[in-house]
């Protein structure tokens, strides 16, 4: 199903799964100097137009946008796209603020866990988001990831079980601190995606990217 416009969007009309994913696009982007979420990937997607798209093909049902100050103009970009955007009042309490608002658009009864990704991760391959999802599903570890050898990537599964630990998790120290400690219980799986690992934070990372 599609919807012609955002504010279409009646999210009763989306199964919503037991898996969501969460989108990070809240940030300032001030290294970069314009809104990473609207900058064009080498195929001429928005970033988090591709991204959106990538969870769609891996059989992602539900997909939430957490957006800020740039809220407008990313929802236009989206129009027409499955996916609802909510807004973080205020991210500059830092990522973990973006990842609790986001949280709690798609947390219900019934979800087991959360995919998450920053938008300034645009190049991952649906097939990447199949294996993390099919490692987490098969090992039930509280977090999963995309590594390639001992690099880690996006996007991260929490599991439900660490939803009231993110939640009560310093929101200036971020997810790390829930990470760190259970660093012992996390699954990285193997993958063939440097997209995944691929973070584009600032003009000159943008210019490998496109020039690629």
């Amino acid at each position: 199903m599609r919807w012609n416009r955002l504010r279409d969007f009646d999210p009763s009309a989306v199964a919503s799964g037991v898996l969501p994913a969460l989108i990070l696009a809240a940030g300032a982007s001030t290294r970069m100097g314009t809104p990473k979420a609207l900058l064009s990937a080498p195929d001429g997607l928005p970033f988090v137009v591709r991204i959106a798209r990538t969870f769609r093909d891996a059989g992602v049902t539900d997909t939430v946008v957490v957006t800020g100050s740039h809220h407008d103009e990313i929802a236009h970009v989206l129009e027409g796209e499955p996916v609802r955007c909510v807004r973080n009042p205020d991210p500059s309490r830092g990522q973990l603020s973006s990842l609790l608002v986001g949280l709690d658009a798609v947390d219900q009864p019934g979800i087991e866990g959360c995919l998450v990704t920053l938008v300034d991760v645009p190049m991952l391959r649906s097939e990447t988001v199949r294996a993390v999802i099919a490692a987490w599903r098969r090992t039930k570890a509280p977090i999963v990831r995309p590594a390639i050898g001992s690099r880690h990537g996006h996007p991260v599964i929490f599991d439900r079980a660490l939803f009231t630990e993110l939640r009560r998790a310093p929101v200036d120290l971020g997810a790390k601190v829930v990470v760190r400690a259970h660093a012992s219980e996390i699954w990285n799986e193997p993958v063939d995606d440097e997209g995944s690992l691929t973070d584009v934070d600032t003009p000159a990372d943008y210019e490998r990217l496109t020039n690629r």
